[in-house]
């Protein structure tokens, strides 16, 4: 089954949405669209550092997205000026990643596929990747959810019940580093944010809990994922960015629905 390239890149679709869900539930909570980008932006000064060194293209993007998000999790905590201060980042890493490219010499790097995914080029072993990335994303957000919710809704109660609102940041952080190593393949650093960003945005207006907003986000993402997929087969579209027409075409439909809600 595995053979066919089209069933690879379902099931690396459905992988990175799952693990991108409820991860990207927090992101909204936590009006942290920028912060997500700017993970994602990083994640190309991995690859080109990965090729330099001839190591795993997700040891390298993960590491490069882990540094860039403790360091604007640590700066915020000094009263920078947080969206400043992720413009600056943001953009840094990117042009600092495609600078590093092109001193890159001996390596055929086909850029695009990094800056907006090459889904139907997964292997299994991408696969195998994707999913474990996903476990562990799923495993961290389970054994912490009760945690991270309440100190997203509220420091001072977090504080008052024992809960550490910097140790939740950290997990937050540690996760979105994962996410975005294992979805740089998928839909690219260029798009990673809008998958976390738009399933999340999507559910939430027709979600009455938190833990049916991060359901429904996993199937909105796994149902963009699979739909653009096959619409990108049919039409000869880019694939990653057809997902993501997808997505923001549900997102549309959903608060077009809560204002038929909110009417009636």
């Amino acid at each position: 089954m595995l053979d066919d390239f089209l069933i690879r890149a379902a099931l690396a679709g459905v992988g990175v949405a799952v693990a991108a869900a409820p991860l990207g539930c927090f992101v909204v909570w936590r009006k942290m669209a920028y912060f997500g980008d700017a993970t994602a932006h990083a994640a190309i000064l991995g690859v080109a550092l990965s090729l330099a060194l001839s190591t795993s293209i997700f040891v390298g993007a993960l590491a490069v997205a882990l540094v860039m998000a403790l360091a604007v999790s640590t700066l915020s905590e000094r009263r920078y000026a947080i969206d400043t201060l992720l413009g600056v980042l943001a953009h840094s890493a990117l042009a600092f990643g495609l600078v590093a490219v092109s001193f890159i010499s001996g390596v055929r790097l086909d850029l695009m596929a990094y800056l907006f995914g090459e889904i139907l080029a997964v292997t299994v072993t991408d696969l195998v990747v994707i999913w474990g990335g996903a476990a562990l994303v799923l495993a961290l957000i389970g054994w912490r959810w009760s945690a991270m919710l309440t100190a997203t809704l509220n420091r001072d109660l977090a504080y008052a019940s024992g809960i550490d609102p910097r140790r939740e940041q950290l997990i937050l952080t540690v996760s979105l580093a994962i996410v975005v190593a294992v979805a740089i393949k998928v839909v690219g650093a260029l798009l990673i944010a809008a998958m976390l960003i738009i399933p999340a945005a999507t559910a939430r207006p027709i979600s009455k809990t938190p833990e049916i907003m991060a359901a429904l986000a996993a199937v909105i993402g796994a149902a963009s994922a699979l739909l653009g997929l096959r619409l990108s087969f049919l039409y000869d579209t880019p694939t990653g960015p057809t997902i993501v027409c997808v997505a923001a075409l549900l997102f549309a439909a959903s608060n077009l629905l809560g204002l038929a809600r909110r009417s009636a």
